[in-house]
């Protein structure tokens, strides 16, 4: 699933006429570069859900054909459930999983391939390193996840916005928006959250500074 309802506020006014998701780097919308590294990571079946002016990403994207994947949308219009929210509304396209979410406002060159769960966890989260512009989400030790002030929270990592959920991760949720936060804290909480760090090409794109940056001319 890649998540693509979000208004985009702080990269306003370039989100007043065009989604988040379908601003450029280097020539390609960013969701774009999202679906095409699935495919080729062997995932084509992708879901994909709406809100702000998502009419654009649909029609931009289509049913994926082109790209070799079959595309669905769930529209959460007029107003974006939250990401939690928003992946609990889309779970019968998800089913029976696990499934891997992604959110289509980040630019990584992360192995998609790679992701994987494990029989015993309910959530496996992509963590990299925090810096300046980066918040530190969640600590890391021994391959999993801990929740900052925790024994195993000696040093926090950013939420990477890349991670594998099985159903069970929402268990008790209920219809509406909701953050994922809780969610994951909870499952670490149950030590039901692994985690991996990723050292690579990764960037929230977030501001209008930040996608600058990122189209900036190479060195």
């Amino acid at each position: 699933m890649i998540l693509a309802a979000g208004r985009g506020e702080r990269m306003r006014p370039l989100t007043d006429q065009t989604p988040k998701p379908l601003l450029r780097v280097r020539g390609q919308p960013l969701i774009e570069r999202h679906v095409i590294h699935l495919v080729a990571a062997g995932i084509p079946r992708i879901v994909i859900n709406l809100a702000w002016l998502g009419a654009q990403i649909r029609d931009y994207l289509g049913d994926g054909a082109r790209y070799g994947a079959s595309i669905t949308y769930s529209d959460e219009s007029p107003n974006a459930l939250e990401p939690g929210g928003g992946i609990f509304r889309a779970l019968p396209y998800l089913l029976p999983g696990p499934f891997a979410v992604v959110n289509g406002d980040i630019y990584t060159d992360f192995p998609m391939a790679t992701l994987a769960l494990g029989t015993d966890v309910d959530a496996h989260i992509v963590l990299v390193p925090s810096g300046i512009g980066r918040r530190g989400d969640f600590g890391y030790s021994g391959g999993a996840a801990f929740a900052p002030g925790s024994a195993g929270a000696k040093q926090l990592y950013t939420f990477g916005c890349m991670a594998v959920y099985r159903q069970a991760f929402f268990a008790g949720c209920s219809p509406g928006a909701f953050p994922l936060k809780p969610l994951l804290l909870r499952s670490m909480a149950a030590q039901r959250c692994s985690a991996e760090i990723y050292t690579g090409a990764w960037e929230d794109v977030g501001t209008p500074e930040r996608l600058a940056a990122l189209n900036a001319p190479m060195p």
